[in-house]
């Protein structure tokens, strides 16, 4: 699962959400248990294992599939939700009302990557990203508002742009008709 600071920041991925809620509200808020195991890695360190992958010999990578991130950075969503309690002042975790267990469950094993693509070194973890995201949020003065919307939640903004035509059935934009 993706996280991080990048250019269009997405509120639709656990640790973005979890720090914004925490940031805007003073609550780590879960809809679910939080019992869920996932593998997280910051946006850069993907961007690094690309490079990477491709300048890389051809003869180690060709046809290849990569976890990529670190195989220590597999977190329950509690855990996570901890560490942004941990880092945000003022916060604490709090269930919403009747959570239930997310039937998503899984962690990764990165040491493939590693093992064929030694010049990949991940630089982040979960907590210094949340940290990363803490500053941001207070660099922009982030608003509840601002994330609750359908902007910053790929499947939202999606749906909303075909509602509204600038995106066909195929997913290719469409020029807007000048009146």
């Amino acid at each position: 699962t993706a996280y991080g600071v990048s250019p269009r920041l997405r509120f639709d991925l656990a640790v973005n959400n979890l720090a914004a809620w925490a940031f805007t509200t003073g609550k780590v808020y879960l809809k679910s248990a939080g019992t869920s195991w996932r593998p997280f890695v910051h946006i850069e360190d993907m961007s690094r294992a690309f490079k990477a992958v491709m300048e890389a010999p051809r003869e180690q990578v060709h046809n290849e599939a990569f976890n990529v991130g670190r195989t220590s950075e597999n977190y329950r969503i509690r855990d996570i939700a901890e560490i942004v309690a941990e880092v945000v002042p003022n916060s604490h975790v709090e269930f919403a009302p009747g959570a239930e267990p997310d039937t998503r469950n899984y962690m990764v094993n990165c040491d493939k990557l590693a093992n064929t693509v030694p010049a990949f070194q991940p630089q982040w973890t979960v907590r210094r990203g949340v940290e990363e995201l803490y500053a941001a949020y207070q660099q922009i003065g982030l608003k509840l508002e601002d994330f609750e919307g359908p902007r910053y939640r790929r499947i939202s903004q999606i749906k909303e742009l075909l509602a509204s035509g600038r995106l066909d059935e195929n997913f290719r934009w469409q020029t807007p008709v000048l009146a």
